[in-house]
């Protein structure tokens, strides 16, 4: 009994999302092999002064149609538990095409830009001024995407992008 195409692939996704959150940036070793044990497996030890984090999504690009979201996430990476997400766009006005967010049930409707089952998470005005914000608050794959013009900043402008949080 095989998993199939569909299910091989959603396990190889699963298993490299967890390799690039597990991704340690301070990793070191010398030349006798001995590992940098200093910081704790495998993201340190807890320290009082760690605080959630509130990122930009997009940096100083803000949330627009052709940047490469994905890309942007997995060199961002990784997201904790309870970092913000801070969606910033301009409102729809005469010279912008106006963006939304949209949080996507699962992988399947992430590779496709399938919004049926979305739940739109931000209208078109709220990305102005602060921005909207969203709270990685579970354990869980979050899948986000821009719903506008019925998907196609999702499929063609690749407004979309995955992160799993993960505990400090």
């Amino acid at each position: 009994m095989g998993l199939g195409n569909a299910g091989a692939l959603v396990i190889l996704v699963t298993i490299s999302m967890f390799g690039i959150g597990m991704a340690n940036k301070n990793f070191s070793a010398d030349w006798n092999g001995n590992w940098n044990h200093t910081a704790g497996w495998p993201y340190g030890r807890w320290n009082a002064n760690q605080t959630s984090k509130r990122i930009i999504v997009g940096g100083s690009e803000n949330w627009h149609f052709g940047f490469n979201y994905t890309d942007w996430a997995i060199r961002n990476g990784p997201f904790y538990l309870n970092d913000t997400l801070v969606f910033k766009f301009d409102p729809p006005n005469d010279t912008t095409f106006p963006h939304s967010v949209y949080l996507l049930q699962n992988f399947w409707s992430f590779q496709n830009c399938d919004l049926k089952r979305a739940q739109k998470i931000a209208q078109v005005t709220q990305g102005g001024g602060e921005g909207f914000e969203f709270v990685l608050k579970r354990w869980q794959p979050y899948y986000f995407a821009c719903g506008e013009r019925n998907g196609f900043h999702c499929k063609t402008g690749m407004m979309k992008f995955a992160v799993w949080p993960f505990f400090r």
